[in-house]
């Protein structure tokens, strides 16, 4: 769809143009109660740190072959969507508010995310996301030389995302968050977008497999059929999320602050004691 073209090694969601937009879709809906997704990806092109984008997304969503903002799909969608994102669209944002980062919620660019949505959550794109991410990691996947891999899990309710991405060929940890549910007959897609920055957005291949878990009958028979996707205690997630993402600078300050107040408020104790100490005694003579 769009801009995205087809060759022997591989599909190129946008070349490193500007106002560009493709993605690519499967044709059946899939049927699997608990699948694992595994993508291979190529990010580059001329533009140096900054000074490129917008990012891809793997999509599993109702809805298919529809442009739009999101990294090159629509807007509301229903499912779930990870992103690869390659641009902090939220330090203009911010600068433009007048705020600043705290180290609590710095993030650090190019970044993999997970999205649900259900329909009637919009992305934020202004602030990458933050409002509605379930979780996120740093990747550095732009330029590389080696291959780059994202890893989608959906087994138990419960969706992991891994990356491979230093080409030592091992999955490292981005997000795991129990809770999700996803109904079967939904599409898998990936798409991509340029605006005024650019970049190559390549997509290898696209593995789906399907994972079979222990007493799946009887897990089967106590479970309800999902009709919209959902994140249980999804406040709870990102609360957790956030205080997860706390920067070393941040634990740094919040030890020494409480090392100084406990301190100041051991002095405080010693002082008052001695003052007690010392009436006592002259009480005493």
């Amino acid at each position: 769809m769009g801009d995205a073209m087809v060759t022997t090694e591989q599909v190129r969601l946008t070349p490193d143009m500007q106002s560009r937009q493709g993605a690519v879709w499967s044709r059946m809906p899939c049927q699997l109660k608990d699948w694992e997704m595994q993508v291979h990806f190529k990010i580059h092109g001329q533009g140096k740190k900054n000074l490129n984008g917008d990012g891809l997304a793997i999509w599993y969503t109702k809805e298919r072959m529809q442009k739009g903002p999101v990294f090159g799909n629509m807007d509301n969608f229903t499912g779930l969507g990870v992103f690869v994102d390659t641009y902090p669209n939220e330090e203009k944002y911010l600068e433009a508010q007048k705020k600043r980062y705290t180290p609590r919620t710095e993030r650090i660019f190019p970044l993999v995310l997970a999205m649900v949505g259900n329909g009637t959550i919009s992305y934020d794109h202004e602030r990458d996301g933050r409002p509605t991410e379930l979780g996120s990691c740093n990747a550095m996947v732009r330029n590389l030389k080696h291959d780059t891999f994202v890893f989608i899990r959906y087994v138990s309710r419960r969706l992991t995302v891994m990356i491979d991405i230093d080409g030592q060929h091992e999955w490292r940890d981005c997000l795991d968050i129990p809770g999700v549910r996803l109904p079967k007959g939904y599409y898998f897609g990936a798409s991509a977008l340029t605006g005024d920055l650019t970049d190559n957005h390549d997509i290898i291949s696209m593995k789906l497999y399907q994972i079979t878990v222990l007493n799946q009958k009887n897990q089967d028979d106590n479970e309800e059929d999902v009709t919209i996707p959902s994140v249980d205690n999804i406040e709870l997630i990102r609360w957790k999320g956030n205080e997860e993402g706390m920067s070393s600078i941040a634990i740094f300050f919040t030890v020494l602050f409480s090392m100084v107040g406990s301190i100041f408020l051991i002095v405080i104790g010693l002082v008052v004691y001695s003052h007690w100490n010392e009436t006592r005694r002259k009480r005493f003579y």
